[in-house]
Order: C-alpha cells, then sequence, then structure tokens
C-alpha cells in the first residue's frame, strides 16, 4: 500500500475516532463523516488507479472517468472484488454530495465503508 493511501485511511480513522469531547453538535459530526467518507473515496479511487496501472491499462483509462476505470477494472482483478469495489464507491460517492435534504452518512455507515476500503485495498495492491 502506497503512503498517500495509507495516510487517507489514516484520515478517515481519525474523523470518526470519538474525541471524547462531551455532547459534540450534529453538525460537527456529520462534517467529519462527510470528510471521511472523502478520504475513503479517494483512497479507493487512488488504489483501483494503482490496479490499472499495474496492468498497463490505457491512459485514457486511467486518466478518464471513474466509471470507465471501475469498468476496465473486472478484466483486472477478480470479478467480486471489482463488484464490491464498484458498490461501495457508488456509495461513497453519494455520501460525499451535499444535499439539503438529506442528513449524510451516518457514523456507523462510513465506519463500514471504511472496513469495506481497507479490506479492497489490501486486495488491489497486493
Amino acid at each position: 500500500m502506497n503512503k498517500t493511501i495509507r495516510q487517507l485511511l489514516d484520515t478517515a480513522d481519525l474523523l470518526l475516532t470519538d474525541t471524547g469531547e462531551p455532547a459534540t453538535s450534529a453538525a460537527a459530526t456529520a462534517s467529519r463523516c462527510r470528510g471521511a467518507t472523502f478520504a475513503l473515496r479517494i483512497a479507493l479511487e487512488s488504489a483501483v488507479a494503482g490496479r490499472l496501472t499495474a496492468h498497463r491499462a490505457p491512459r485514457a483509462i486511467r486518466e478518464g472517468t471513474q466509471r470507465a476505470a471501475f469498468l476496465w477494472l473486472r478484466g483486472c482483478a477478480e470479478a467480486g472484488t471489482a463488484r464490491r469495489a464498484k458498490a461501495v464507491w457508488s456509495q461513497l460517492c453519494l455520501g460525499c454530495h451535499y444535499h439539503q435534504y438529506e442528513i449524510g452518512p451516518t457514523e456507523d455507515q462510513v465506519r463500514a465503508w471504511h472496513t469495506e476500503v481497507v479490506a479492497l485495498v489490501a486486495l488491489l495492491v497486493r
């Protein structure tokens, strides 16, 4: 695992760590969860890019849209791994976007995503 991916995962973990401060506001908790979600998404995207580079994917795929990268990943990783990566990436994308009518991802959701991203990164960078 490269240093950048490790730092992103550590950042997400730090944002999810209970600070021990009494009654953190709901807005602060939501902001920490959204920030952790961004870090997880970028870590996953970096791991996918690394896998594509290792398998000599065309530059247009490596530097194009993530949708194209996840399609190409099917040929560079096991089918189950590629499906899991695409599924969690889709959820992370939804968690990153702010909508006035949504509360955003919960701590439990982000922790579950964190666990899944760590497992996927381990499978993709080996």
